[in-house]
């Protein structure tokens, strides 16, 4: 810095500061005391801030102040310094500031009393010159050295006699290595692209190769010469516990190198295992053709393995094709009843079938070959192929399949006539695909449109009334259907106006009518995907002999955007409790009178224990697949008292509403079983205790189908598809043993039971649907 002008009584002394985004990260730091006839300090500062912890917008604030008098001093300049240039490089050496006469440093960015002012002269460039001479990036040459720092010297005179401005040197410490600013890491370094051209990303050609010192010791730990000395061992106690807790692992638990080497080694004990087949085909090196030999060879010595477990091997993580040969052929083994269950999931594994150009594969094969065999199969194999051809990246796969399923019907005897009515009901939906679009454009009010609608239907010409032919419906195809009853069929309040439709039945059971919903322009799918859960939930709790009266209604989506529902005749609890003074004793006991005495709060024993074990079924599995936006209005009650749910736009623990329960048990609930202190309600909590443990020795089938769907345009798993099998493991609660489990769920009741905030927000949505009526 330029002399001042010397007085005996004058001394100068800095303040350093430290800020980011105008606040302090530090107090100042002041240097000791200078003659202004010496303008030198030769001292280091520490500031109070880690490196680690400077943010990308510090700055440096330089003042200098000059001491008159005691007690009085006067600002003689000060200047801003940002400590990341524009490449997000912390500077570093020595460092040319320009100081602002007569002003304090400015700590806003950007800052008025920039210390680096983008004027450059002369004197500028020798001194960066300098700069690297001191850095050895310039060669050396001493005589040469003399000369060049002797004509600089003089130069700098030459500017310091011209410029006004006052200057300040400041030395930054210095790195071996440039620091830089939060460097982004990628996944694939190979694909990272340099923010600012001056700084080179170094790659490691390694960085995503096997490791081939842990190859080659699993390949002589695995060696084909270790095979016959494997056959004869035997885990000791402490091993076989190891074992046993690795097979106890959820399907989405990875296995570690440890746990990998363990399963190989026993595997030929294991084969008596069919629990271990999975596990032990996860620890294999599919990458080398020797232990995938020797892993196939195995299969066939394998104890038989259950159909959850040959669902596992249909998900994507399973690419070896002799491995998915073996799942299929274990499915063959399944009756029709069992492979309607997972029939939606054994779609969707298609898509993780390494097809290419081959017109058969065994999954294919074995799909069609049952479709074929079964008409009622063969139905929603059908349909779930044809939803699955409208997707842009595997329909075109699915339309080879659904090709080749038609052909194959074709050349067998009865073949054409299954065709025909394929081709009629698509005909069916495309009608009423068409008439619901055009009743949804239409401007008039709802009268008007149920009016229009009848009116279509009683249309000869549209062939609605009266089939040419009985026809099976696509929804249910045991019911033969003969037509549309327009007297009885209309429009639902809804925004997407669904069609409320009669169809006359062929053969008439105990009701000659079969009321179903066809709604457009909502992807059903996902309702589709929760009903088929709560029916596989069903047939689990019916086969420990627990029927907790469920009512899995059959939901079937026709295309990406429409389909069919059934229709239950119910009333949405909400109205129960308008109509009936808040009780739901008081709807059971006019629908289910028993006037006896003994006879508790006058309702039969048969429809309060309907009523009970519904409550406590659907307060277990919804809260399994955490479905949401439960308010009263889908929540369902019949005459005989069985509680069901409806419209699963919501699960997977998503929920419009903030702070949901864990499941929906409100006290009007509570108080239809007699109030929370009654023999009823324990009653209640002990069906719920039992239902969750049965499901919960299914988790594994329950996980392994949903992961079957990860890719299945599930609105909710789309969201997190890598996430959304973890959401409904964590409900399951592996990790508790049975008693603790039941605690657990105790609790779940209780929070439930109690949450003040879900009443509120009921109430409110009553509010709201009685100013929309």
């Amino acid at each position: 810095m330029p002399t001042l002008p010397y007085s005996p009584a004058n001394s100068i002394f800095a303040t350093v500061e430290i800020y980011a985004d105008g606040y302090p990260l530090g107090i100042p730091y002041r240097t000791s005391y200078r003659p202004t006839k010496h303008n030198i300090w030769n001292e280091w500062i520490t500031l109070p801030v880690k490196y680690c912890d400077i943010p990308l917008t510090a700055q440096l604030l330089f003042n200098f102040w000059c001491l008159e008098a005691p007690r009085e001093i006067q600002i003689v300049g000060g200047c801003t310094l940002s400590l990341f240039t524009c490449n997000h490089k912390l500077r570093q050496g020595r460092q040319k500031l320009t100081l602002w006469d007569g002003q304090l440093a400015d700590p806003l960015s950007p800052t008025q009393t920039p210390g680096k002012t983008g004027t450059k002269t002369e004197m500028d460039r020798l001194e960066k010159l300098i700069k690297k001479h001191e850095n050895g990036d310039l060669a050396r040459l001493d005589w040469l050295d003399k000369l060049a720092f002797r004509e600089i010297e003089k130069i700098h005179q030459i500017e310091a006699r011209r410029t006004v401005a006052t200057f300040l040197y400041i030395e930054l410490p210095k790195f071996d290595f440039p620091l830089i600013y939060s460097e982004t890491e990628s996944a694939d370094p190979y694909l990272v692209t340099p923010l600012f051209p001056r700084i080179a990303f170094v790659h490691d050609p390694e960085l995503h190769r096997e490791n081939l010192a842990e190859a080659k010791h699993r390949r002589l730990l695995r060696s084909q010469r270790h095979g016959p000395l494997d056959r004869e061992l035997k885990p000791n106690a402490k091993l076989r516990d190891e074992l046993n807790t690795i097979l106890q692992y959820p399907p989405t638990k990875e296995l570690n190198t440890e746990e990998k080497d363990l399963l190989w080694k026993f595997r030929f004990y294991l084969a008596r295992d069919r629990k271990a087949l999975t596990k032990f085909l996860r620890c294999v090196a599919w990458s080398d053709p020797v232990e995938s030999h020797q892993a196939v060879d195995l299969l066939t010595q394998w104890a038989d393995i259950d159909v959850d477990d040959a669902l596992e091997l249909l998900g994507p993580a399973f690419t070896n094709q002799q491995v998915r040969a073996y799942a299929v052929v274990r499915l063959q083994r399944a009756d029709d009843d069992e492979l309607r269950l997972y029939l939606l999931q054994l779609v969707q594994a298609l898509r993780f079938e390494a097809m290419g150009q081959r017109l058969s594969h065994p999954m294919a094969e074995f799909l069609i070959t049952r479709a074929v065999q079964s008409p009622i199969l063969g139905n929603y194999f059908f349909w779930y192929l044809r939803v699955e051809c409208e997707d842009k990246v595997v329909g075109p796969m699915y339309t080879q399949i659904a090709l080749q399923y038609e052909q194959t019907m074709g050349r067998l005897p009865g073949g054409a006539e299954r065709l025909d009515i394929l081709a009629r009901q698509t005909a069916l939906m495309t009608k009423l695909s068409r008439l619901s679009l055009h009743l949804r454009q239409m401007k008039e009010a709802r009268p008007q449109k149920i009016a229009y609608l009848q009116n279509y239907l009683a249309n000869p010409k549209n062939q609605l009334q009266r089939f040419p032919a009985p026809l099976p419906l696509p929804l249910d195809p045991t019911v033969e259907v003969v037509g549309i009853i327009p007297e009885k069929s209309t429009v639902f309040k809804s925004s997407m106006l669904p069609l409320s439709l009669t169809f006359a039945r062929r053969r008439p059971p105990s009701r000659p009518e079969y009321r179903l919903m066809f709604k457009t322009g909502d992807d059903l799918r996902q309702d589709q995907l929760v009903i088929q859960i709560f029916t596989l939930m069903d047939r689990l709790l019916r086969q420990e002999k627990l029927d907790l009266r469920l009512t899995p209604y059959k939901v079937l989506a026709t295309g990406a955007d429409q389909g069919l529902i059934q229709f239950i005749p119910s009333s949405a609890l909400a109205q129960v409790l308008t109509e009936h003074n808040d009780s739901v004793l008081a709807y059971l006991r006019l629908h289910n009178p028993d006037p006896r005495p003994t006879v508790p709060y006058g309702v039969t024993a048969g429809a309060m224990d309907t009523y009970i074990k519904s409550c406590a079924g659907y307060c277990v599995i919804t809260y399994l697949l955490g479905v949401g936006d439960r308010h009263l209005d889908n929540l369902l009650m019949t005459r005989d008292g069985r509680l069901f749910h409806i419209d699963f736009g919501y699960f997977l623990g998503r929920d419009p509403k903030p702070f949901p329960p864990p499941m929906k048990l409100c006290k009007e609930m509570v108080e239809g079983m007699g109030g929370a202190f009654s023999v009823q309600y324990q009653r209640f909590q002990a069906y719920c205790f039992v239902a969750f443990s049965v499901l919960r020795k299914s988790a594994n089938l329950i996980l392994n189908l949903l992961a079957l769907m990860v890719e299945a345009n599930i609105p909710d798993i789309a969201i997190e598809p890598d996430q959304a099998v973890a959401k409904v493991q964590e409900k399951f609660r592996l990790d508790l043993s049975e008693e603790e489990a039941t605690q657990y769920f105790q609790s779940l009741i209780n929070e439930s039971v109690s949450a003040l905030f879900p009443q509120v927000i009921e109430t409110i949505h009553r509010w709201a649907m009685y100013w929309k009526q």
